[in-house]
């Protein structure tokens, strides 16, 4: 099949009723979702990933994907109105998005980053579906020796490319594999790390660890830092209306933000869209001739990180969906996701399930139409959601939390295992751990060990198997090289040691 043949598949897919609504819940909840601090869309999708099992795998996935993008759009309303960012990928957009505020022209700030995260996502759209099915007839060539390597090569990333100490995001990886291979052994059929409770004999269930590490803890961390906010800044349709010079400024940087985003998006490991927001910032300022005006109200300070991170958003399901690798936290959830309908996400889904697949395509573009439609007429709404008292907020969060949970297996064990790996994550995170990289080594894990295993039972135990081939030598060296790479760089920068 052609590129159009495809695209009229996913249009017939995507255009259904039945997904469409999904779409339409999924975008508008990410919306709230990336509006409101304190949440976040890993909370989100965490919360509605049990109701994705009771759905038909192409609706449950364009809802999820939904509330992803939606969030990375909604998230810099927070972060230009209050100084606060409603996700994570949005905070570099509080530089200069609040500056802009207080100078009076928060209806331009708002416009702009609108226009950048649309701009933004329909360019890593197309490279999503220009690259995936080369990438993926690619993918059909490899061994089991070579996914070990590549999803090996995809934790080291995830555990030294976080912000902060490279050993406690290593440790948060080997954590993360831990968890995942509590449960019954496939191949020997022992029970691991169980500790006789027959509940855990099929493992930890995905919903438990991202409600524990991302809900739980969100909420604990979030109300230590709650605070009401007064909004002063009034925004209209006219103050929405950006100047011509505004355009033109915002036009080249959103361009670049975009290639940013997308190449950022594409890496397995690299971070998702906070990584490519910040990188996107620093080319801007590097290559800006008044690089004085960034903090203070730059255009090119918010449209070239907004269309960053909302270009990374739509890129990372490129490696996620056909060579099964996740980029971040929410691809990792995404992929858990796919494995639950028994879907197992590499270069088999194009040719095995290609409704899926395009459809899923084919509703990011739809699923950012809507978000266009939606934003500007209701963009008075979303700013008063600002105004929710925490009180309300984080109660109701929790109570769905529970509900949630015990919904997926109708087990209390599980609310009470979500109660304590969430305490126990709130006093990790406040170690230092980073929640993502543990989330990405609790689905690889599984994964990496059984293609290890695979390859050493085809190889009769030959360990030079992972060594010999090319792809899976590539992988390893990579690897490497990112160790010492990082290595090098704590070596030169040290960590500031506080003298007490």
């Amino acid at each position: 099949m052609g590129v159009v043949d495809n695209l009229i598949l996913g249009l017939e897919t995507a255009l259904t009723f039945q997904n469409l609504i999904y779409c339409l819940i999924g975008v508008t909840v990410g919306m709230v979702v990336g509006v409101l601090p304190g949440i976040g869309h890993l909370t989100a999708i965490s919360l509605l990933l049990p109701l994705t099992f009771y759905a038909p795998v192409t609706a449950g996935l364009v809802m999820l994907a939904g509330i992803y993008y939606g969030a990375q759009y909604g998230g810099s309303i927070a972060s230009i109105m209050i100084n606060m960012p409603g996700t994570a990928s949005s905070a570099v957009i509080c530089l200069d998005g609040y500056p802009l505020t207080r100078q009076g022209k928060a209806g331009t700030a708002l416009i702009i980053t609108t226009i950048a995260s649309f701009v933004g996502s329909c360019i890593a759209i197309s490279l999503l579906i220009m690259l995936s099915p080369p990438l993926a007839r690619a993918a059909l060539s490899f061994h089991s020796a070579d996914y070990f390597s590549m999803m090996a090569l995809g934790l080291v990333a995830a555990g030294t490319l976080i912000q902060g100490s490279k050993f406690i995001g290593a440790a948060s990886v080997t954590v993360g594999l831990l968890l995942g291979i509590v449960g019954t052994d496939v191949s020997s059929g022992a029970m691991r790390f169980t500790f006789g409770a027959p509940e855990l004999f099929d493992g930890i269930s995905i919903v438990v660890i991202a409600m524990a590490f991302f809900g739980v803890t969100e909420v604990m961390t979030s109300i230590g830092l709650a605070r009401d906010h007064a909004l002063n800044a009034k925004v209209t349709l006219r103050s929405m209306m950006p100047s011509r010079a505004d355009l033109a400024e915002s036009r080249n940087p959103i361009l670049r933000g975009s290639m940013v985003g997308s190449a950022v998006g594409i890496l397995p490991g690299a971070g998702g869209g906070s990584m490519a927001a910040f990188m996107a910032y620093a080319v801007e300022k590097r290559i800006s001739k008044k690089p004085d005006s960034f903090g203070k109200g730059a255009i090119p300070g918010i449209s070239a990180p907004e269309a960053a991170n909302n270009a990374a958003a739509q890129s990372a399901f490129i490696p996620t969906l056909t060579l099964g690798i996740p980029g971040d936290a929410i691809m990792a959830l995404i992929l858990g996701a796919l494995l639950v309908h028994g879907i197992t996400p590499g270069p088999q889904v194009i040719a095995d399930s290609p409704e899926l697949f395009w459809g899923l395509a084919v509703s990011f573009l739809v699923g950012n139409f809507i978000l266009l439609i939606l934003n500007i007429p209701l963009m008075g709404v979303w700013v008063r959601l600002l105004k929710i008292p925490p009180t309300y907020l984080f109660p109701a969060i929790s109570l769905f939390i529970a509900v949630g949970v015990y919904s997926v297996a109708n087990i209390s064990f599980d609310v009470f295992l979500v109660a304590g790996l969430g305490l126990a994550a709130y006093v990790m995170v406040a170690f230092g751990f980073e929640p993502a990289p543990l989330l990405l080594g609790y689905v690889l894990g599984p994964l990496i060990e059984e293609n290890f295993r695979r390859a050493l039972l085809i190889s009769r135990g030959d360990f030079m198997v992972f060594v010999d081939r090319p792809i899976s030598a590539a992988f390893l060296v990579m690897s490497v090289l990112l160790v010492i790479w990082v290595a090098l760089g704590a070596r030169k920068n040290p960590a500031p040691v506080k003298e007490s």
